[in-house]
């Protein structure tokens, strides 16, 4: 059997199985109506973005084989670009973490010392210092932005790697994501440093942080395949992007409780369909609520179905695309 009939056949046991636990899979709690309107639409979904992968098989798949074939590459060469993107200052890679670093020390300085009457957030019967659930909330927020700017700009950063022949440019975007991943694996743990001397420690729920990095890193990894292919016709782009980033900090529940919107349950799902909603909200629940991800599995279900179409129209765009990107830079 060749290695497309296996991968195709592995893809199409996976899908049938989904399919049969999200039929399957009920929750007491929910409506009975809306959880049928969820499994109907999540099925329909999952078996179309099927039939597109069986479709238009072989470009798509080029794009995370070739990435596959040359991961040792990716890692030289991200670890290269994180630090040549800080040579020739005196400080050299410490100018990565001073940003993120000051804009938590400014967080903290307003909601925890200038205003500490207003620096609680109540989530159940649990009290919890409304500075520990932001900087929970706003550190993938810092690696989302990151990653998505610098994977955007690339092609554009990277041009003269473009012209050259024999160069596997599809690397370069990823290149530049897990550049990214340095300092925010370093804000995990200053996290959680943090957290324990607030009495928070870290325990088996913890580790599901892990996930929802990789969660995060496969999302932004698909949409910066779209975007660094888009921006090299269209450089708007890139303004764009950093204009709706800002948006997205106030579209995601980062700075406000999502249990704020209990009461609105139209504005409520509008807002969990942002992908970046169930991994801010992952990372929260994992340290405080205790929750498995398991535990939201339409929400789970959701996020990877939107991934893997996101990635696959990535990888298509991409491929389609990438024999214009020397011409025109």
């Amino acid at each position: 059997m060749s290695r497309k009939k296996k991968l195709i056949t592995a893809v199409s046991v996976a899908v049938v199985c989904f399919n049969l636990y999200i039929i399957l899979h009920h929750n007491p709690l929910a409506d009975r109506t809306q959880e049928m309107i969820k499994k109907i639409i999540s099925c329909v979904i999952l078996d179309g973005f099927y039939f597109v992968f069986v479709k238009l098989y072989d470009r798509i798949v080029v794009l995370p084989i070739e990435l596959y074939q040359n991961r040792k590459l990716i890692w030289k060469l991200a670890k290269n670009d994180f630090k040549t993107k800080y040579a020739g200052s005196y400080f050299g890679i410490f100018w990565g973490f001073v940003p993120p670093v000051i804009t938590v020390l400014l967080y903290w300085f307003v909601f925890g010392v200038v205003m500490p009457g207003r620096a609680t957030n109540i989530k159940g019967d649990m009290e919890i210092p409304y500075i520990l659930w932001l900087i929970v909330g706003i550190v993938p927020w810092f690696y989302f932005s990151e990653a998505l700017s610098s994977g955007t700009n690339a092609l554009l950063e990277y041009n003269y790697l473009v012209k050259k022949v024999v160069f596997k440019i599809s690397i370069l975007p990823i290149i530049k994501i897990v550049s990214a991943l340095f300092v925010h694996l370093f804000f995990i743990v200053f996290t959680l440093i943090l957290l324990a001397c607030y009495g928070y420690y870290p325990d088996l729920y913890t580790l599901q942080l892990i996930y929802y990095s990789f969660c995060m890193f496969m999302f932004v990894l698909g949409l910066s395949y779209i975007t660094c292919s888009l921006i090299v016709f269209f450089r708007d782009l890139g303004q764009m992007i950093s204009i709706a980033l800002q948006v997205g900090i106030w579209a995601t529940p980062i700075l406000w409780n999502l249990h704020l919107l209990d009461d609105k349950p139209v504005v409520r799902f509008i807002i969990k369909l942002n992908p970046m909603t169930y991994v801010v909200e992952g990372y929260r629940s994992a340290i405080f609520d205790k929750l498995g991800f398991y535990e939201t599995f339409y929400s789970t279900a959701y996020f990877w179905i939107l991934t893997a179409i996101t990635f696959g129209i990535g990888a298509l765009v991409f491929k389609r695309l990438k024999i214009h990107f020397a011409d025109v830079l």
